[in-house]
């Protein structure tokens, strides 16, 4: 027969702290428990809260059944984890590391519970708890180590070098060439040096994007012509610099004021002595010729487009504004617009010089009211600014500017992204979003659904429509498309065919013939499902681009639902069972549904890079959800919002004034606030383009500079954070980004996905790397002006180059 003995102080203190302990996580886990298990999800955490809680008790009553019990449970945990998450290291560190830990802790108790009963022995207990000390030092490092969801499997193609007659000389246009490749031909910085990359220069823009939560950052990438940089500020100021120093040549304020948005993407650049590129395709309409006035100024010329609604053309070599161009200088863009107050309508990204035309859209506040400025696409005489042509979402066949009194269609689908040009085919290509009430199409028009989510092609002088590919049916989803149409040459049979590739919020790759927008990989439609809104003309399929990778489009389960321990991961999976989710397209409704990825991406305006030597593309992306109810209401009764950024992509109660409905949307978060889902939450992707697979998929970013409940976790655990902001290619093998969370510039390996170097910046990035090579040394330069989530702020552009040879 047992009996009790007394127990050291230390030991009544031990018992009690680990049944206590043991007591709480068990009440926690099966009141959470019960609630899932109505709501039709996983009994594990009932289960295993119970089994916590009786255990608990034994512990308090010192019986050393309370420690077999416990034993027994985590190892049935193992078993369920195994089953549940398989072999991921991130869902299985959050399965079993908070059990783990508590098994450490009642290992070590078990001697004790033995000498409370009068037993002998136990000390093989202190065993068992070194071997789980040491597993949880083991899943502790495994945090700090990236765990690709595509393992390269092997080095990936050899280098080639670059042929010094092709090799870059400038960065002249947004995405490095009219057609976005984000590629450069320089190998002087690689992957056998890339260790030895220091700081060249830092300059200090005095433009720091100070945020209240709406939108003001630094997304810059600059452009480099022949020994200068240039580059725009948040305001719109605009900065030109020695290559070879940073030292600041000349600076023109423009100091534009917007209450919501203020950012400057990048430039458009123009020289007016060079000979005009013809197109050479059959059937293209010839590039409009242009002259300079004699004794006018601007012969090389920047454009940039502002955020309160002006395109702005300056002299390259002095600042000043250009003569003959609008009126001193300046174009109004809200001409013709009708009512566009400074919260509606602005323009943040970079102007598209097509031939002779300098084509523009412009942002539109989404879901703020019905009644908005129209998303029109402009065309400007580079020389004059003179309008050449609009082209109306909502009245496609005139091309010229309102009659007094009228004004472009309202509320039509908009080009906020970057676009492209095709000097061989004069044709311009543009990523269309959605009409104003993203998430309400009731209303929508013939025009509206052919328009909305589409790549469209257009003819650079006239303005006429060439081609126009959907990629959402009727988009209830704010799925527009985001980023710069990439031109490539596209691998198919024995040849390459001149492609149109874009990458989408809704995580698709679509590859598209540039003469005729035809597929050119295959896509098909699918079922999907409809809501409740009455008056919806739902789209009962969607296409999928099956033939290409999709990038972060898992369809979620309740076992894809992730925390940092197994209490808030089991929160998500009760919030996840709450929600209405059907897959990609689940439709909002009058319920709360899930959206993922959310309207964040996906992939976003930091757009593609491409490595044709190679035969790679790189995309990165964000994978995070987004819940959304549809809340009706009186339509003369909503208040319109700020249109700010806080409205337009967190989140709150979006009014949809002149709509029957309201929206109530948010990021799908656990109480800790970390996305439900598990990680990573943003990741670095190479697309094989001969294979159409992904050849690697690494996490890109750490939670360093970030963590829950907005406190800094100064720990760079490699989870993959969502990024802001584009890639650079390069011949050299690289691959560099800085839109993470975290204040890096990383370059990675570009054939295994290896990091091979980065490099702490002051402030986060949301800048797009960019290089060039002048007297004999190349650079790698990027903005730093704080990330998305961050409250630190700068205007750092920071230069990196190889030490020179001794």
């Amino acid at each position: 027969m047992q009996t009790q003995t007394n127990v050291p102080a230390g030991g009544r203190i031990l018992l009690w702290s680990v049944g206590l302990l043991l007591a709480l996580i068990g009440l926690a886990l099966l009141a959470g428990g019960i609630r899932l298990a109505t709501l039709g999800g996983s009994l594990y955490f009932l289960l295993m809260g119970a089994a916590s809680l009786v255990s608990a008790v034994l512990l308090v009553l010192r019986r050393p059944a309370g420690a077999w019990l416990y034993a027994v449970a985590f190892v049935l945990s193992v078993v369920w984890a195994l089953w549940d998450a398989g072999l991921e290291f991130w869902p299985l560190a959050s399965r079993l590391m908070m059990l783990a830990v508590l098994a450490l802790l009642v290992a070590l108790a078990y001697p004790t519970l033995r000498r409370a009963r009068g037993l002998p022995g136990g000390r093989g207990a202190y065993a068992l708890a070194a071997v789980l000390a040491l597993a949880c030092a083991g899943g502790l490092a495994g945090m700090f180590v990236p765990h690709p969801t595509v393992a390269a499997k092997g080095p990936g193609p050899a280098l080639v070098p670059v042929d010094p007659a092709h090799a870059q000389t400038d960065w002249a246009a947004y995405g490095n060439t009219d057609g976005g490749s984000r590629f450069a031909a320089l190998d002087q910085i690689n992957r056998d040096n890339i260790k030895d990359l220091k700081v060249a220069w830092t300059y200090r823009t005095g433009d720091i994007a100070e945020s209240n939560g709406n939108g003001a950052e630094d997304q810059t990438t600059p452009l480099q012509i022949g020994q200068k940089v240039f580059l725009c500020t948040p305001h719109n100021n605009v900065i030109a610099l020695d290559a070879a120093s940073g030292k600041q040549l000349w600076k023109r304020e423009i100091n534009a004021q917007s209450s919501v948005w203020q950012r400057c993407r990048g430039l458009a650049y123009f020289d007016a002595s060079k000979p005009l590129v013809q197109p050479t395709a059959a059937g293209s309409t010839a590039v409009t010729p242009v002259s300079l006035p004699a004794g006018a100024n601007c012969e090389r010329r920047l454009l940039t487009n502002t955020i309160d609604g002006r395109l702005i053309a300056l002299d390259a070599d002095t600042g000043a504004f250009c003569q003959g161009f609008g009126t001193d200088g300046q174009v109004d863009l809200k001409a013709g617009l009708g009512a566009a107050p400074d919260p509606f309508y602005q323009l943040t990204s970079a102007p598209t010089l097509a031939g002779t035309t300098v084509v523009v859209g412009g942002r539109v506040a989404d879901n703020v009211q019905a009644n908005m400025p129209g998303g029109v696409v402009r065309g400007f005489d580079v020389i004059t600014g003179a309008q050449r042509w609009a082209f109306d979402p909502g009245n496609p066949d005139d091309k010229a500017p309102p009659a007094q009194g009228q004004t472009y269609a309202r509320s039509t689908p908009n080009v906020w992204a970057p676009m492209s040009y095709d000097a061989a085919m004069n044709t311009v290509f543009l990523p269309m979003g959605s009409p104003s009430t993203d998430l309400y199409g009731a209303e929508r028009t013939a025009l509206d659904h052919r328009f909305g989510a589409s790549i469209t092609a257009l003819d650079a002088s006239t303005g006429q429509v060439k081609w126009v590919y959907q990629t959402v049916h009727n988009d209830l989803w704010d799925f527009d498309l985001p980023m710069q149409p990439s031109l490539i040459d596209f691998p198919t049979g024995n040849g390459t065919t001149p492609a149109v590739m874009i990458g989408t919020k809704a995580g698709q790759l679509y590859v598209l013939d540039r003469a005729t927008g035809k597929p050119l990989t295959e896509v098909k439609d699918v079922p999907v499902k409809a809501a409740d809104i009455p008056g919806e003309p739902y789209s009962l399929t969607q296409p999928l681009s099956v033939g290409m990778p999709q990038i972060g489009t898992k369809h979620l389960a309740e076992s894809d639902m992730w925390g940092a321990t197994l209490l808030d991961q089991m929160l998500c999976r009760i919030a996840f069972k709450q929600m209405r989710y059907e897959g990609l397209y689940t439709a909002p409704g009058t319920d709360v549904s899930l959206s993922f990825p959310g309207s964040l991406g996906g992939m976003n305006w930091g757009g593609l890079s491409f490595d044709p030597v190679h035969g790679y593309a790189f995309a990165n992306d964000m994978r995070l959800g987004l819940w959304v109810q549809m809340i009706p209401q009186k339509a003369d009764k909503a208040a319109a919002s700020s249109g700010g950024e806080a409205v337009n992509t967190g989140m709150g109660a979006v009014p949809l004034k002149g709509t029957p409905y309201a929206v109530n949307k948010n990021r799908f978060l656990s109480a800790l606030g970390i996305p439900c889902q598990a990680p990573p939450f943003g990741t670095l992707s190479a697309i094989d383009l001969k294979t159409r697979q992904i050849a690697w998929q690494v996490p890109v970013g750490t939670v360093e500079d970030t963590g829950p409940l907005g406190i800094k976790m100064h720990m760079p655990m490699p989870v993959g954070m969502p990024t802001l902001g584009g890639t650079l290619a390069t011949q050299g093998g690289l691959v560099f980004i800085a839109g993470t969370q975290d204040y890096y510039l990383r370059a990675f390996d570009s054939g295994t996905g290896k990091e091979l170097w980065k490099a702490r910046l002051p402030v986060g990035s949301q800048g797009g790397p960019m290089t060039y090579a002048v007297n004999g040394k190349q650079y790698i330069v990027v903005t730093a002006g704080g990330a998305r989530q961050s409250p630190d702020r700068g205007d750092y552009v920071i230069a990196y180059t190889l030490p020179d040879a001794k």
